[in-house]
């Protein structure tokens, strides 16, 4: 065979490749899915992206890299239509090597996954495959960043690495992240429940296993997209700058209680994006740029029972503190909370272990952090949310109460006397909240000054900017023993 039929053999073969199965690609469209070149190609730059390994046979994944808005990504996506996409040792391999040039590289990666599981034919052979990519996925967490999409079904032990991701998406409809069979489930709880109601973006959601949910495939290469443009390439790179809002502009919300609305307000351009909105409903936490700098903001929702901190809820915002430690994001907390949730005797434990985790988060981030008392900030909850003990900055609205106990429960506790005496409940509230207010506080040095709500993004942007230059470093150790 000569070199005109060698390139000829070689086009024929490549050209088979990226058409694919012609009754499977025809499946995959019919399911509502794109096949993973498809997703590829809507993802990344035009003409940027480089395929590795593209010949390599019995793979199921495509992989490479190139480039999102500029941004130089790898990506493994796994091809649901050639057999299912299943692992084998050679997807395996090919995963294992895009996750290596990252490393090397930094740079972020994102798995499009979509498999039906591992190869039968691969037996156990399959565990030390999925323990190796999981290793390496763990071992590069807080190098670079890692984004998870779930297109399509995603099963036993690959639903870990969804876990492993630093964030986690799921697209309604097609996406699943089952441990176990739906024959499993049902027989588990006796009832008969579809796959989507046992494994689909909302029920996962609503238990913290995805931070996104997409309505369509196109949305969560979106969301994706702006993902990446927000967060640095690795931890030895900034996120990227980029100011397009007046720096100087004063706040429209000044409801502490519109916690939703606040942080947009503070936001560039009114624009976050909400991770696990879904999940330990009393705190929200969103990405967004605040005067041209990528932060992470942390939001008590007063109008959820209080803003009173639920062990969910702990879990949640300890979480994406260290997501933004991990990258050097400043958190951003905006604390209105009428303290800790009280929970049932069986879940006292896992409420004292979540705040102590939320408070060792905050404790053990260096990046920068800035605090802002818009309300209530009560007992231990002031504390576990990054109040003026861990905090680098931490201001107060003038309304705001910073105090052990809030005023109802500190009349009825403490002035109990006064109370049958025939004093009025509200005037011996106010006289608690007041000598537990903003002026107080900031007399007593617990705050650094108190603000008027409407300069909040100001006071925001010109702290973040003082501590941009921070350097702090943990004592040297392996890592500490978080409370989980």
């Amino acid at each position: 065979m000569d070199m005109t039929e060698r390139l000829q053999a070689l086009a024929t073969e490549k050209t088979a490749i990226l058409q694919g199965d012609a009754e499977r690609v025809a499946k995959q469209h019919a399911d509502g899915k794109c096949t993973a070149r498809e997703r590829i190609g809507k993802l990344y730059d035009a003409g940027s992206f480089m395929e590795i390994d593209a010949l390599r046979k019995d793979s199921n994944v495509v992989a490479g890299v190139g480039t999102v808005n500029g941004q130089a990504v790898y990506t493994f996506a796994q091809d649901y239509a050639a057999m299912g996409g299943a692992m084998t040792k050679e997807q395996a391999a090919k995963i294992m090597k895009v996750l290596n040039m990252a490393k090397v590289t930094g740079a972020p990666v994102v798995a499009l996954l979509d498999s039906a599981g591992a190869k039968i034919t691969e037996g156990a052979a399959a565990l030390p495959m999925y323990a190796e990519i999981m290793g390496a996925m763990a071992r590069l967490s807080g190098v670079c960043p890692m984004i998870a999409c779930v297109m399509g079904p995603c099963k036993g032990l690959a639903t870990l690495l969804t876990q492993v991701a630093d964030i986690t998406i799921q697209v309604k409809k097609t996406g699943e992240i089952a441990l176990h069979t739906a024959l499993v489930m049902n027989s588990e709880k006796g009832k008969e429940k579809t796959a989507q109601q046992l494994f689909g973006a909302e029920t996962m959601a609503k238990q913290g296993a995805v931070a996104l949910t997409a309505e369509s495939e196109d949305e969560a290469t979106a969301l994706i997209a702006a993902l990446v443009d927000m967060l640095p390439a690795c931890n030895m790179e900034d996120a990227p700058l980029a100011e397009e809002d007046d720096l100087n502009r004063l706040l429209i919300c000044e409801n502490p209680d519109d916690a939703a609305s606040l942080m947009a307000d503070i936001a560039d351009g009114n624009r976050v994006i909400e991770l696990y909105k879904e999940y330990g409903t009393a705190v929200k936490v969103a990405l967004c740029r605040i005067g041209g700098r990528t932060v992470g903001v942390i939001a008590t929702d007063h109008e959820n029972d209080g803003g009173r901190l639920t062990a969910c809820a702990c879990k949640k915002a300890a979480r994406f503190v260290r997501l933004c430690d991990c990258y050097g994001l400043p958190v951003v907390s905006l604390i209105n909370t009428d303290g800790l949730s009280v929970p049932c005797e069986c879940h006292q434990a896992k409420l004292i272990k979540g705040a102590a985790e939320l408070l060792y988060a905050y404790a053990e981030t260096t990046a920068p952090k800035v605090a802002i008392v818009t309300g209530n900030a009560v007992g231990a909850a002031y504390v576990a949310m990054g109040g003026k003990s861990v905090a680098d900055m931490c201001y107060a609205w003038p309304t705001a109460m910073i105090a052990p106990l809030t005023a109802e429960t500190a009349v009825q506790t403490m002035d109990a006397d006064l109370l049958l005496s025939g004093e009025k409940r509200e005037d011996l509230e106010e006289k608690y909240a007041e000598k537990c207010g903003a002026i107080a506080a900031a007399q007593e040095g617990i705050v650094d000054d108190v603000i008027e709500a409407k300069e909040t993004r100001k006071h925001i942007i010109a702290a973040l900017e003082l501590l941009a230059a921070k350097h702090d470093v943990n004592l040297p150790k392996k890592h500490g023993n978080l409370p989980l």
